[in-house]
This record gives C-alpha cells, structure tokens and sequence, in this order.
C-alpha cells in the first residue's frame, strides 16, 4: 500500500464547497480522506509539508494538441504531457488533428496505447465529426465512441456544411458525445490572419472579423436545439458569442463553452506592439497568432464576465505546440497558435490579482468546470474526477497564488516554445503536480 500524506494547506475544492486548512490523504492512488489533521495519524507514509500552499484538484483541459502521431517535430505525447504536468493538469483531451486523424478506431487506439506507454498524465481522445476532418462525410462515431473518445470535433477546420452538421448533432446523440464545434465560418476567414480591427488595418493584413464566429455559433446553437444534442463551443473569443451562449443556456439548450487564457488576458494589440505596448513602433509578432484571433478588450471584458457567471464552463489553454520553423517566417505564412499548458495557470491568475475573478471560481473553471461540462466522470474510473472527494482518482497540485515568476519559453517541457508572453512576470505558480498519487512535477525545494 502507497500512501501520501500532504499537511496544513489550504484546500480548495469547489465541487464539494470545501475551502480551509486541511490534510489530503492519499492511497493507492486514490483520496482517501481530507480533513484537518487528517495525515498525522497516518503511518508509514511519505509526507509534503503545504504550509502556505492552496491544494485543489489537478486540472482537466479539455483541448489540447498532442500532436502524435504525424507532427513528432512539434510535440509528442511524452513531452506535451510533461508539460501539462508542469501547468498543473493531470488530464488532458487529446484533439483528433494529428495524422491519421482520430476517425476510426485504430486510429484512437493507436493514441490510447502510446499513453499508456509514454504519457505523464491522464490523455482522453477526442475523435473527429468527419472523415479526415474534410468536413464531407460523417466519422463513425459509434465506432468512436467505442474506442473510448470522450467528444467529437473536427478542431481547427469547423463543419461549414450546415446539413452535415444537423446529422452529426443527431447522430451524436444515440452516444450522448458532446461535439465541440470550431466556429469561424470558412467563407468568412477565408486568407484572413488577425482579427478585423485597427491593428490589422494598420499592420495591412486581411482580418477574421467577429462575425465569422457569432453566425457559426447561432448557426449551430438552432442546429443543437433542434437535434437536441450537446453543443461545446470552443475557445469562445467574442462579445456576440457570449451574447448568444448566454440566451441560449437560459433557454435550457445544452450548450456548454470553454475561454482560453490567452482569450481572458490578451488583444489583438499583441500582434503589432508586444508586451512593452510600445506605440511607436509596429512589428510582426507571430507567436500571437492565434486562431480564433486575439480580439479587442470589449471582447476580453465580455469573455471574462461569463466565465465568472458561469455561462462559459471551462478554461482550456487550446495548447498548439509549433515548431521554430511554423512561427519565425513571414507572418501571413505563419502557423496559428500557442504553446499554453505550462503558463496558464499563471495567465489567468492576473484576473484573480485585478480582483475580476476569486481564487476559487478560477480553479472551478480548471477543475470540476470542464468535468461537469463533458460529464468526464460517466466513466467508473474517473468517478469524482475533478474533486478530491473520498474514492476520487488522486489527482492534486499544489498552488503558490503569489508567487512570482518570469515565462523562460527555453526552460517548457512542451517542444513548442512559441507564446506571446516570453519574458513576462506572472504571480502565481503551479509548485507541484499528483496524479494516481505520484509526484509528477515539483519545484526545487519543495520537500517530498
């Protein structure tokens, strides 16, 4: 028997409405007990002092490029999950982008058997809505779901087809799958590079207008009402889209709706100015190229309210690991994303420092957020994934809100070192990472 003993923290677990000093006692791999003083009579056990520490839940993203099998040169499974174990996350939705794509069950195999082999963390497929992500011809997605994905999404091609995207609603539901939906509308975004704004304008760069999100996302808010299937709209950027995620949650539609922390922090001024927002001079900044684009502050503003009333469900970092050669060319020919596992849990603190998100909330949104969302724990062995109720997988990190930190992309685990936020000072760090009750990450000092 294996059994871990983490004293004198304060606990946070919004799913059980627990917040105070307590003991976290972990055995064989799963929570045991959590209580005060509930380590000191555990014998034979190996211990962490979390004096000054917040413990909660390991985090659960549900969107992240794992990029294997096909793109090794930019991540693997061994390295993308080493660098969700350094951001805290002990589970991870693997998006079916990779090559193959995640359409057939050998395919998603294939994933679940280099996990068990080489991940650090828990990894749930994700498998895709059409065959190649082609938006032509429905995946099988009973075949699918008996693979064991856990959604359906085509990522970072939506289904612009409004016809295929009825049936796959329909079809989705004799599984009870969520589809997570990419919504930019192809003819809208068509060449376009960065979000249609000033910045734009003046960089001279066609753009991706708001727009060519809020009609995708009342397109297939109708489209789910009408199936009565579970819509998830993915890394919601704009003020529209909130707009429409909220009438459509108070119409009791099954929508849920994840916000990325580059989405709550950051503007499309990124691309132009950089982090100094030195006015004077323009540039190029390709590692803040991101689709959906980084949008302006009403939009920030916007996806930061209804991530706090609970409209949009989860943060996912959406972590799109590249390789130097993807990010350092001409900008137009430049790959979208960022590499965001290992900075997100410091990113989305600076809300939770500017007093525009509590603590607690922030690691609902991380925790129990993105569970409830999919309804993770269906599954036995994840039941009470996301909590650290007694018999729940022993997934925990340990959190020091107030410390601070400088983003060193030379020090990621993840091979992708393309982020906007080289060089910046966060407050707020992830000290150590627990998943089944093995210590996956912690920082120097830290006595284990």
């Amino acid at each position: 028997m294996t059994t871990l003993a983490i004293h004198n923290a304060r606990v946070i677990d919004p799913a059980l409405g627990r917040d105070g000093i307590a003991d976290v006692v972990i055995v064989n791999g799963r929570i045991a007990r959590v209580g005060p003083n509930e380590g000191d009579a555990v014998l034979d056990a190996d211990r962490i002092d979390a004096t000054g520490l917040v413990v909660a839940p390991g985090f659960v993203d549900l969107h992240v490029h794992l990029r294997e099998p096909g793109f090794e040169h930019k991540e693997t499974i061994a390295s993308g999950t080493l660098a969700a174990a350094r951001g805290g996350f002990t589970t991870v939705c693997a998006m079916p982008n990779t090559l193959p794509p995640l359409d057939s069950r050998p395919a998603v195999e294939s994933v679940l058997r280099e996990a068990q082999l080489s991940a650090r963390v828990r990894v749930l497929p994700v498998g895709c809505i059409t065959r190649g992500r082609a938006g032509k011809e429905l995946a099988p997605a009973g075949e699918l779901a008996r693979a064991g994905v856990v959604a359906l999404s085509d990522d970072g091609d939506a289904v612009g087809d409004a016809s295929l995207m009825r049936h796959a609603l329909e079809y989705s539901t004799v599984f009870d799958l969520p589809v997570a939906q990419h919504c930019e509308d192809p003819a809208l975004v068509h060449d376009g590079h960065m979000h249609e704004g000033w910045v734009a304008t003046r960089l001279g760069l066609r753009g991706r207008p708001a727009s060519a999100e809020e009609t995708l996302v009342a397109r297939d808010i109708a489209l789910a009402e009408l199936a009565g299937a579970h819509l998830h709209v993915q890394h919601v950027s704009t003020a529209g889209s909130v707009a429409l995620i909220r009438a459509a949650r108070a119409r009791g539609a099954r929508v849920t709706a994840e916000v990325t922390p580059h989405h709550i922090t950051l503007t499309h001024e990124e691309v132009a100015f950089g982090p100094e927002r030195d006015y004077t001079r323009i540039a190029y900044h390709a590692n803040a190229k991101v689709n959906p684009p980084l949008r302006e502050q009403s939009d920030v503003d916007a996806c930061i309210a209804a991530l706090r009333d609970g409209v949009i469900n989860a943060i996912a970092t959406d972590h799109a690991p590249h390789a130097a050669s993807d990010k350092e060319i001409e900008f137009t020919l430049a790959s979208a994303g960022i590499s965001g596992l290992e900075t997100a849990f410091g990113l989305a603190m600076t809300l939770v420092h500017a007093g525009a998100l509590t603590l607690p909330a922030l690691i609902e949104r991380l925790t129990a957020g993105p569970v409830r969302a999919w309804r993770l724990d269906r599954q036995p062995a994840l039941a009470g994934l996301g909590t650290l109720a007694p018999g729940a997988p022993g997934d925990v990190v340990l959190l020091d809100p107030d410390a601070p930190w400088t983003v060193d992309p030379a020090a990621f685990a993840s091979m992708g070192r393309n982020t906007p936020i080289a060089g910046r000072r966060l407050t707020g760090r992830v000290v150590a990472t627990i998943a089944c009750g093995r210590v996956l990450h912690a920082l120097e000092g830290l006595a284990v």
